[in-house]
């Protein structure tokens, strides 16, 4: 299987933010945002991998930088910064414009992983990436100690969900 260049699966969106967008603060709302990122980053996988089917496997990390108004749009930019066997990390940025003043900035920044699935249900092996840019290059130089610490998260969450209760609460 050939490798990608990283920018074969950049997606770039760029939006305008409403007001049934908006919190109670007059800020995009960040559950708006989240299923933004998550489209993008599905879009990210599907063109890498050239799959019918692409599944989040975890959403890392949503780190949100600064507010997102109403007088800004949104530019999401996602690609693949990294591949196991089966599985891609999604790098996500997030710029907000000031539409008035055409000042831009870093709003948000997020990793996703996704899996391919093939029409049985069951991972894909998908291709390596290869990075160009020095954006690129830090991520994927820098994508094996995020994936430990994925791996630790997971386990801890497996752990947890061990000790959590399945009944309602309601029947105490």
């Amino acid at each position: 299987m050939e490798a990608k260049r990283a920018k074969e699966s950049r997606i770039v969106n760029t939006d305008q933010v409403l007001t049934c967008d908006l919190n109670n603060y007059n800020t995009l709302f960040g559950g708006v945002l989240m299923k933004k990122l998550d489209s993008c980053a599905t879009l990210s996988a599907r063109r890498h991998a050239r799959a019918k089917e692409c599944v989040t496997a975890s959403t890392d990390s949503i780190d949100f930088l600064c507010p997102i108004h109403q007088t800004d749009s949104v530019c999401i930019e996602s690609f693949v910064s990294y591949t196991g066997k089966t599985s891609m990390e999604i790098f996500c940025k997030v710029i907000a414009e000031d539409m008035i003043k055409g000042e831009r900035r870093i709003a948000a920044t997020a990793f996703l992983t996704f899996v391919a699935l093939d029409e049985n249900k069951r991972p894909l092996e998908v291709p390596a990436v290869i990075p160009e840019t020095e954006e690129e290059t830090f991520l994927y130089e820098t994508a094996n100690e995020r994936a430990e610490m994925r791996k630790h998260r997971r386990t801890k969450s497996k752990e947890l969900a061990k000790n959590i209760t399945l009944s309602k609460p309601w029947d105490h």
